[in-house]
């Protein structure tokens, strides 16, 4: 059995398809991308609060000083996932969107776009871009899709939108002449308003063709600003910039000019839920997010 060339498709024991790319490495070496694991990332603080076993002894510290400042921070993580779910399933069934660009795609765990997206259709196609070496180390887990279908992993930053449009990755994944949906879950919000959020989202938002949508969610300081300001300051403290925004803020940033698909932005909690049962109160959920069309 041969090792698998550039972009070439090997299959896993249980008869799906992986797609092996030069960026996509096994646990980092002395001569790849280190893991610091004695400072907290984003990535490894989010998969401690989804309830995951890759984070060490400082993202957990730091993750505990937030929840002490906003204790349902749990809470919300959970419902931003489920978020995702939802409008992962929207664009496929509503829309007949089939590829994603998934940035800032996080540690893999349960309900990963492209099993969401292959689940209402084989030959969905997916994108992951992070730039957290933990993330790339389990990246592999990524990329097993379904024979019809492709997923691929990129390491990359969302301040350089024009090397993940160009890259190699991208363009032979996605296809632009049909829609693609961008998703930034969870992401914005570790972007400051000096790094230009709006211009990154418009640039990548430009390249897109029309029919593309925008999915994206936002923590919010409007129902608990204690709770949610002092989770923002563990975060700026221990190394991790982040910014917290108003509805109108992120709206603002990641939506204009595009039409928002009904309810508009709204708790994440809120977007097409799944039942009409009992959720969350505003002041748990403290986050926005949003599914919008471009013209």
């Amino acid at each position: 059995m041969h090792a698998p060339a550039h972009g070439e498709a090997m299959m896993t024991k249980d008869g799906k398809k992986a797609w092996e790319l030069p960026d996509v490495g096994s646990l980092p070496t002395a001569n790849g991308p280190q893991i610091d694991t004695s400072v907290p990332h984003s990535a490894r603080v989010y998969d401690y609060y989804l309830g995951g076993k890759d984070h060490f002894p400082a993202d957990r510290e730091m993750a505990e000083r937030a929840a002490r400042s906003w204790p349902a921070v749990r809470v919300a993580v959970r419902e931003n996932r489920a978020f995702l779910g939802r409008a992962v399933r929207y664009l496929v069934r509503e829309a007949g969107v089939t590829q994603f660009l998934d940035i800032g795609a996080g540690l893999p765990s349960a309900g990963n776009v492209h099993e969401i997206a292959q689940a209402e259709d084989p030959a969905a196609r997916v994108v992951y871009v992070d730039n957290d070496p933990i993330v790339l180390a389990h990246a592999r887990s990524l990329l097993v899709g379904t024979p019809e279908g492709r997923t691929a992993y990129m390491d990359s930053d969302l301040r350089d939108p024009d090397r993940i449009l160009g890259d190699p990755v991208t363009r032979r994944t996605l296809d632009f002449d049909r829609p693609i949906a961008l998703i930034m879950v969870a992401t914005l919000h570790f972007i400051v308003d000096a790094e230009q959020p709006c211009a990154i989202v418009g640039k990548l938002m430009e390249a897109l063709p029309s029919g593309s949508y925008f999915a994206s969610s936002h923590v919010t300081p409007e129902f608990d600003p204690e709770g949610v300001g002092g989770l923002v300051r563990a975060y700026n403290n221990s190394g991790i910039a982040g910014q917290a925004r108003t509805k109108q803020e992120f709206t603002e940033m990641a939506f204009a000019g595009l039409e928002l698909v009904d309810p508009g932005v709204t708790l994440v909690s809120e977007w097409h839920p799944d039942s009409d049962g009992e959720r969350p109160s505003a002041d748990q959920v403290n986050w926005f997010g949003g599914v919008a069309r471009k013209p």
